[in-house]
């Protein structure tokens, strides 16, 4: 239960920073304070929905496999994921307060942006998360990894 409502959280904080990003500087995207909300729905998309429909499509796509190429399994690929990135922003557009106005401003820019938000959290997830659970052992009282305290033993000393 504590790491997922780590992983929850830490993703939530930054989704709420992806969508303010792609409110400002996509005009035809209106974030506003519907933010909060949205970030919710996104993270739930990702955390849940997200690997459901890459492993429906990609079971779909493996059927045809041996009749493409490498090049062309790796074109299958990448539009697989821009799909799923599509979906996932068409979910958070209809569920919150987003308003999205404009074909390519709109609906093809964001879940571009989307892509590149979830691979930097990808290289960044174990870092951030880490940090998020030493807060959360803060905040709930629960004594520090063997690591802190042989630290914090050594500063007391001092």
């Amino acid at each position: 239960m504590r790491a997922w409502l780590i992983r929850f959280a830490s993703l939530y904080v930054f989704n709420v920073v992806v969508l303010l990003l792609i409110g400002l500087l996509l005009p035809q995207v209106s974030v506003g304070w519907s933010v909060l909300w949205a970030s919710i729905i996104l993270t739930a998309a990702t955390l849940w929905i997200k690997p459901l429909i890459t492993t429906w499509f990609r079971g779909m796509a493996s059927r045809s496999a041996a009749q493409r190429t490498k090049a062309g399994e790796k074109v299958v690929q990448f539009f697989l994921v821009i799909l799923v990135a599509y979906i996932v922003w068409i979910l958070v557009a209809i569920l919150s307060g987003v308003r999205v106005h404009g074909w390519f401003w709109g609906y093809v820019i964001p879940p571009v942006l989307l892509l590149i938000a979830w691979a930097i959290y990808d290289a960044i997830d174990d870092r951030v998360e880490g940090h998020a659970g030493a807060l959360y052992d803060k905040a709930t009282g629960k004594p520090l990894a063997r690591a802190d305290t042989a630290t914090t033993e050594e500063q007391r000393k001092l």
